[in-house]
């Protein structure tokens, strides 16, 4: 086993998942750290006005990763569970498939992306004062995407290969390289150029790409188990049956996080018509929500890769208390942030907005009313991180395509008459339980234990054993 690998289909399951989820957990809040600092520079050098054009091309930045989050994802469970059959052979036919359909599929977005960016902020209804910073940001992250896409799909194998500890160093390292830039770029210190808005996105890019040439060099340096050696670089065309099962299943994957993504489009949207310093208020307390939704996220993701290994080496035995052990962590873990940050929302507002900003009471008032949903929805990340391990994709889509749209953005639209702006941020508990209920009774009756994804992945690589 190689180093910083576990394994994660033998010992005891609370502490080993804990110990899986905690690096996972880490890079996550470095990562959400590294925006947040990147937020406060943007914040205290260019202003509100920055700070919502940030707010609306964060959105189409993730939509773009939408589109290639289920092809990560599909891969990631199949590098998992030939893992657990220790079958390296298919895990890096896998990962090899992955990465031939992200870089092609990943340029065809960053030429429409660059296309339609200014038309993408216009649907959003982006106030007309920001749209020109929050274009020229985007332009600049859409340029690189294929580079920033296989960084993302290396540390999600990694993950799925039971290396959680590589991921957390490069993300450290990433962080500290990119927050360190912002402020030369964006104010022109020292010998940099002041180049404003686009100096905070040139940052992140310049992260990136050093990140992604790093992480190869590991990677081959340590022989980890996804690397392509020789005649393995065949792998990166994939036999056209292995393609079509990653695309069924990471189509319907990415159509669960663009669905997400839309509805955060239309949620902010709806905010941005309340004026910029309430659109402002909400996209730093979407900053505060990605700390509070780290736990959680970190347990899916642990609790996928897990249950993932487990069921490629038969033993579902186990994956009924990964479900329960994932779903107490997140409460604990999550209620805590939860109760933290009502305790000191103020504080950490200020970070973003300087203490005397009149974004700061809009601000703690939407964290007061939708911030504790967080620990509702974190139970169905948890639910959906299992039946995920086994590609089960269209109940989950159906569900959260029912809980984000009718009942988040439904509740938040049709309330608004009643309630006014206090719909919106009302809509998040509403939205929470709606989507867990649903979660729960699929978990349960849900039929997604029927056989291995890597059954049918092996099926697929040779037809005629099968026949």
């Amino acid at each position: 086993m190689a180093r910083g690998q576990q394994n994660l289909t033998d010992g005891p399951i609370a502490r080993t998942l804990l110990l899986f989820a905690i690096p996972t957990l880490a890079a996550n809040i470095l990562q959400s750290l590294n925006a947040s600092i990147n937020m406060v520079w943007v914040g205290r050098y260019l202003g509100e006005n920055a700070l919502a054009a940030t707010a609306n091309a964060s959105n189409v930045i993730f939509l773009a990763f939408s589109g290639l989050f289920g092809f990560g994802m599909a891969a990631t469970i199949l590098v998992g569970q030939h893992i657990g059959r220790k079958d390296l052979d298919g895990a890096r036919r896998a990962i090899g498939s992955a990465a031939g359909l992200f870089l092609v599929v990943s340029l065809v977005l960053m030429v429409l992306g660059t296309a339609f960016t200014d038309r993408l902020l216009h649907l959003m209804a982006t106030p007309v004062e920001v749209r020109p910073m929050a274009s020229a940001y985007l332009k600049v992250m859409i340029a690189v995407l294929p580079g920033s896409a296989l960084v993302f799909l290396l540390m999600m194998a990694l993950r799925g290969a039971g290396d959680a500890m590589t991921p957390l160093w490069f993300m450290l390292f990433g962080a500290f390289l990119d927050a360190g830039l912002n402020p030369f770029l964006i104010a022109g210190i020292g010998p940099f150029p002041a180049m404003g808005i686009v100096g905070s996105a040139l940052a992140t890019v310049i992260s990136n790409i050093v990140s992604l040439i790093g992480l190869i060099i590991v990677i081959y340096w340590r022989d980890l188990p996804i690397r392509l050696r020789g005649a393995e670089f065949r792998y990166l065309i994939p036999e056209m049956a292995l393609l079509r099962l990653i695309v069924a299943k990471g189509f319907a994957m990415g159509l669960q996080m663009l669905v997400l993504t839309l509805s955060g489009f239309v949620m902010i949207g709806l905010v941005n018509h309340a004026g910029v310093i309430t659109t402002a208020a909400y996209g730093v307390a979407i900053q505060l929500w990605n700390y509070v939704q780290m736990p959680s996220m970190a347990m899916g993701a642990a609790v996928s890769t897990m249950a993932a290994q487990n069921i490629g080496a038969g033993r579902w035995d186990r994956v009924a208390a990964i479900t329960r052990n994932g779903l107490m962590f997140n409460l604990l873990l999550t209620g805590g942030l939860v109760a933290l940050l009502m305790l000191f929302d103020r504080p950490a507002l200020s970070l973003f907005l300087g203490a005397d900003s009149p974004a700061i009471p809009i601000a703690q008032h939407i964290q007061f009313v939708a911030g504790w949903s967080f620990i509702i929805s974190g139970m169905m990340v948890v639910l959906f991180g299992t039946v995920r391990a086994n590609g089960a994709v269209v109940g989950p889509l159906i569900i959260m395509a029912i809980g984000l749209f009718i009942g988040r953005v439904g509740f938040a639209r049709l309330m608004q008459p009643w309630l006014g702006f206090d719909a919106l941020w009302w809509s998040f508990p509403f939205g929470s339980v709606v989507v867990t209920i649903l979660a729960w009774i699929y978990y349960i009756h849900g039929g997604w234990k029927k056989g291995a994804l890597v059954d049918r992945a092996e099926a697929a690589e040779h037809p005629v054993a099968r026949s």
